[in-house]
């Protein structure tokens, strides 16, 4: 009787093992494999670029049509914006997705808009999946905690009122605290960036992922009788805080925010060297503008506000040679960081930072 019962266990351990074996490994053998999803083949390679009004191409002009106010969407999304400029070969097409004044919450994932515009990352998703994406240029946070734009407003209002600080000794105390709680908002806008990616199907090595740092748009040394609202009405110690500190603490912090995210990283903080506003009484000569006013639009309510908007960006010139420095860059194998500096020719060339 117990050898009954030893048998009738041990048949039941088998058909035990069998029902595991059958649902484990049976049933998956029945199924086909989901596919493991992949960058589209055969459609349009293309560069991307988001960001803020540096990448949009403000100050530009020839804006894509819907981008210059029309149903309160100031993007200004220039042609003439470096990403047009970079001639990366076996590029079928460049796309901007930029937004001036976007911070990296309109950049990132979410439902933050930026002048009627939905998530940036948001649509690169769509981009991904329809064409074959080669490069992403990103340029993000001066609009968030150090407020870029809004702080070269404090130096001009600070020139006018001679009775108030230079804006280098009201926001000089206080910058880099700015520029540490912006790092982890731009490692947070790779990181989404990265994730759109991997879920459109791509791998961190099929595209390259740049962060590109922002140039001083203005320094001191002013060509004669334009320091004042003919150019550019800054105090000298602002103007030298800016070239000197500002940009310098900003590029610092965006440098450890592409670290930290694992991106490459664009150093353009000497990219206007002796080409800044201002710096020659042929403004030929300069790539960025000077205070520029759009009089036309202080005839309209609703555009006054954005009359001034251009002011203290590159000009087309200034994004031709941005663009070109990107286009060069994305195409040297391996380079994961460079600093845009003018060559011999005068054109601006990337080159290994100090040290690496």
């Amino acid at each position: 009787m117990r050898r009954w019962r030893w048998h009738l266990t041990a048949l039941a351990g088998l058909l035990v093992v069998a029902v595991v074996v059958f649902f484990v490994f049976g049933g998956d053998q029945q199924q086909t494999p989901t596919p493991q999803a992949r960058p589209p083949e055969n459609v349009p390679r293309v560069l991307v670029a988001l960001g803020d009004s540096t990448v949009s191409g403000e100050g530009a002009g020839d804006y894509e049509p819907g981008t210059n106010g029309e149903n309160g969407d100031w993007c200004h999304r220039s042609r003439d914006a470096s990403i047009h400029h970079t001639d990366v070969p076996d590029v079928d097409a460049t796309i901007s997705l930029a937004c001036s004044g976007a911070n990296s919450a309109q950049i990132g994932l979410g439902d933050v808009k930026q002048y009627t515009e939905p998530s940036q990352a948001g649509r690169l998703g769509v981009v991904a999946r329809q064409n074959r994406v080669v490069a992403v240029q990103v340029a993000v946070g001066a609009n968030d905690d150090p407020s870029f734009a809004h702080s070269l407003d404090d130096c001009v209002t600070a020139w006018f009122d001679r009775g108030k600080d230079s804006c280098s000794r009201t926001l000089g105390a206080q910058w880099q605290g700015r520029v540490d709680a912006m790092v982890p908002k731009v490692t947070k806008v790779l990181a989404d960036i990265r994730k759109v990616m991997t879920a459109a199907g791509y791998e961190n090595s099929d595209y390259r992922l740049v962060l590109q740092s922002y140039a001083s748009p203005i320094a001191p040394d002013i060509a004669g009788g334009l320091q004042n609202l003919s150019g550019c009405p800054f105090r000298t110690e602002d103007l030298r805080w800016v070239r000197e500190t500002a940009v310098p603490t900003l590029t610092a912090g965006l440098r450890k925010a592409a670290e930290q995210a694992g991106a490459n990283f664009l150093d353009l903080s000497q990219a206007g060297a002796g080409h800044e506003a201002c710096s020659s009484t042929d403004p030929g000569k300069e790539w960025f503008r000077r205070l520029a006013v759009q009089w036309s639009d202080l005839r309209a309510q609703e555009r006054a506000d954005h009359a001034l908007q251009e002011s203290f960006h590159p000009n087309g010139a200034g994004y031709a040679q941005i663009g070109r420095c990107f286009g060069l860059f994305v195409r040297i194998p391996g380079l994961r960081a460079a600093s845009c500096v003018a060559g011999p020719d005068g054109n601006l060339t990337p080159v290994l930072p100090s040290g690496g």
